[in-house]
């Protein structure tokens, strides 16, 4: 569960500058995590190269891609509801392919092209290279389908395009996969096992979007702490590495200290954490360099040991905390977010109200809730009966969400009367006149325009504010411009 899902990005559909000979027309659509849409962006990069510009028009398209996500059920019917319509309108132009990328193409591949025949080509996380040999199949009157996951896929030779049309922020993949076998996550099913992109291909595209304008990254990966590159291959083989690959290997405080003095000007962020890997060496790269975000996102899932034993959960309550001081005493300015599931199997009020003293302990800035839903092929669906009522998990999520709401509240009240270095991302929604934009703590800001612009750092003094937005007044520019 490792894997934030921002509810107003779901479905977006990406569209990019046209390039000047192509004449296929590509619509994709992205649901799930950030690695799905920074995926997005590295088949829409292929495909360009393949004669495809991107369209938001459904309806013309001869290519139709929705990447998909499998860690909530949620997920998997809002795309079979686009699958629908997909096909609805493909009756109109049969010429239109359809194809399924990502989670669910991995997990529900011989469905989708043999059962249901709702598409066309089926293609998983580490195939999108193969795209190009797929299509023609397509072409050719055969389904195709890839879904083979890879020990050493990182993609690190290609230059995505952006999602993010306002060229200030960018995602940075640095990892694929994950060894963390969580009973309740499909990510290792799905993505396969862990392994690390090349350090250089990573500095080389920072300094691509350096070189564009872009103004903040975020080193993306299903857990960036354990980012180990050591010339390739998986992260489970290190153990069997040569002394030299040893003594060369580049860990993930080595690498976010390349960043952050590489690129003193860029603002840095990461994502996401998980406890046990997240070493103090890191902490102290983080409160050493001004660039480097002042937020942990820190997954806990659960307060009671007895339900993280039961989740695979490689931390108990009390190594967690441990870490929560820890992040505290180094870097005293710091927010922490987190990640819950309510009504795991076989919770018990006991347990719950372990999670609820557990948030009481940390007072998270934010968080992300969830529900327990059962996810086939996860050894939690495979072994475990999903046994608490629906009525039981709702109930107890609402007090989740009703107690971090309380400590949101109180978080966004430390900051009045402090002013912040906010990098402007846009323009706010709800009025015209006001910017809007994120602090080194990953809360959103906004404040009157006056003489600024987007892509500046600027200082802004906090008046007021709501649980999730803080509201201010800018002073002048910080000296990151």
């Amino acid at each position: 569960m490792e894997k934030i899902i921002e509810e107003d990005k779901q479905g977006q559909a990406l569209v990019l500058d046209n390039k000047s000979g192509n004449t296929k027309k590509l619509f994709i659509e992205s649901y799930g995590c950030a690695m799905n849409f920074s995926d997005s962006e590295i088949v829409a990069s292929i495909l360009s190269e393949n004669g495809y510009n991107t369209t938001q028009i459904l309806e013309e398209a001869d290519l139709v891609l929705v990447n998909t996500c499998s860690i909530r059920d949620k997920a998997e019917q809002t795309v079979r509801k686009r699958l629908e319509k997909y096909n609805a309108v493909k009756r109109s132009n049969p010429k239109m392919k359809v194809g399924v990328l990502g989670c669910m193409a991995e997990r529900l591949k011989s469905q989708f092209l043999e059962e249901e025949k709702i598409v066309d080509l089926v293609v998983g996380p580490d195939a999108y290279k193969d795209l190009p040999n797929l299509l023609s199949e397509v072409e050719e009157g055969r389904d195709a389908i890839n879904v083979i996951l890879s020990k050493d896929e990182t993609y690190g030779d290609i230059s995505p395009v952006r999602l993010m049309s306002n060229g200030i922020t960018a995602l940075v993949s640095i990892t694929r996969g994950c060894d963390n076998m969580c009973t309740f996550c499909v990510v290792p099913f799905t993505r396969g096992r862990e392994r690390s992109r090349e350090p250089q291909s990573i500095l080389s595209e920072i300094q691509d979007l350096w070189n564009k304008g872009f103004k903040e990254i975020t080193l993306l990966g299903q857990n960036v702490d354990s980012y180990l590159w050591y010339g390739g291959g998986l992260k489970k083989d290190f153990a069997t590495a040569s002394d030299m690959q040893k003594a060369t290997a580049v860990d993930f405080d080595q690498l976010l200290e390349m960043v952050a003095v590489g690129f003193p000007k860029m603002r840095i962020r990461f994502s996401t954490s998980n406890p046990q890997d997240m070493h103090e060496s890191v902490l102290h790269v983080i409160a050493k360099h001004n660039n480097i975000c002042k937020h942990i996102h820190l997954p806990v899932q659960s307060g009671s040991n007895r339900i993280l034993k039961e989740m695979n959960r490689l931390h108990t309550r009390e190594q967690y905390m441990n870490l929560i001081d820890k992040i505290r005493s180094i870097i005293p300015n710091c927010s922490i977010s987190q990640d819950m599931i309510a009504g795991f199997p076989t919770e018990t009020e006991q347990d719950h109200q372990d999670t609820l003293s557990l948030m009481e302990y940390v007072k998270y800035n934010f968080g992300y809730m969830y529900s327990y839903s059962e996810r086939p092929g996860t050894l939690a669906g495979r072994k475990m009966e999903d046994d608490v009522t629906d009525a039981i998990k709702a109930r107890r999520l609402q007090e989740i969400v009703d107690l971090q709401q309380k400590h949101a509240w109180a978080r966004s009240e430390e900051f009045i009367g402090q002013t912040v270095e906010v990098l402007v991302e846009k323009v706010s929604k709800k009025s015209a006149e006001e910017f809007s934009g994120r602090n080194s703590q990953s809360i959103t800001v906004v404040f009157p325009k006056e003489k600024y612009k987007i892509g500046d750092f600027v200082k802004v003094t906090i008046t007021s504010c709501t649980s999730g937005t803080l509201k201010g007044k800018a002073v002048g520019w910080s000296d990151m411009n």
